[in-house]
């Protein structure tokens, strides 16, 4: 009995391609993704609490679609800071800064290794599913059945994108209103900010690199 041939990676991920910022998945569904900050209500007085609370619950009810919040919570790679560390050591001309900053060196990478230091990013996906009729799949041969490649289905497969982009990007303008009245800080992912984040999730041993918030 022959073993059947094993698939490849690619066919277990459910992305397509990234598009001006949009993860487009298989089923030409689109996703815009938001990198949030965080709020640390343990800081807060009562009062203010309440508030923060109290706004969040009014955006989540002023939705009229689904959103995924997603925690990502992964060691922090301590390396690329000692390096720089380890270079200014080098550079530096003065004997004591010198000795200090490699005591210094020393005491990371001994705090490091007895302590997990771990680096969260909080994502907000927003979907946007098209309509079967408005799909990049069946207008193009709805209207003149022209071939694939040819010019027009070309131009009504753009058109579509957009239009549904234009869909999608309503929603993010909801969900950024509604997080910025709670005091969250929210920045857009770009086309490589989103490729990023999915090279990371399937492959989470490669050296971390932190997205910032502008």
């Amino acid at each position: 009995m022959k073993t059947p041939p094993s698939k490849p990676t690619q066919d277990f991920v459910p992305l397509k391609e990234v598009r001006d910022g949009i993860a487009v998945l298989k089923d030409d569904s689109m996703r815009a993704i938001l990198l949030a900050s965080s709020l640390n209500l343990a800081l807060k007085s009562e009062d203010e609490q309440n508030a923060v609370i109290y706004q969040f619950q009014n955006f989540l009810n002023s939705l009229d679609f689904t959103v995924q919040i997603v925690i990502q919570s992964r060691e922090l790679d301590i390396r690329p800071y000692i390096a720089l560390l380890e270079e200014r050591q080098k550079a530096q001309v003065e004997e004591l800064i010198k000795v200090q900053t490699k005591e210094y060196i020393e005491f990371i990478k001994s705090f490091t290794a007895q302590t997990n230091i771990m680096t969260k990013n909080f994502f907000i996906v927003i979907p946007y599913t098209p309509q079967l009729f408005g799909s990049g799949k069946g207008i193009a041969g709805i209207f003149g059945g022209k071939k694939k490649g040819s010019k027009s289905a070309k131009d009504a497969q753009l058109s579509v994108f957009e239009e549904n982009r234009t869909q999608l990007e309503q929603r993010v303008g909801v969900v950024e209103a509604g997080l910025v009245r709670t005091g969250v800080r929210v920045a857009r992912l770009g086309t490589e900010e989103i490729v990023e984040v999915f090279y990371k999730l399937f492959n989470p041993g490669e050296t971390e690199k932190p997205i910032q918030i502008n």
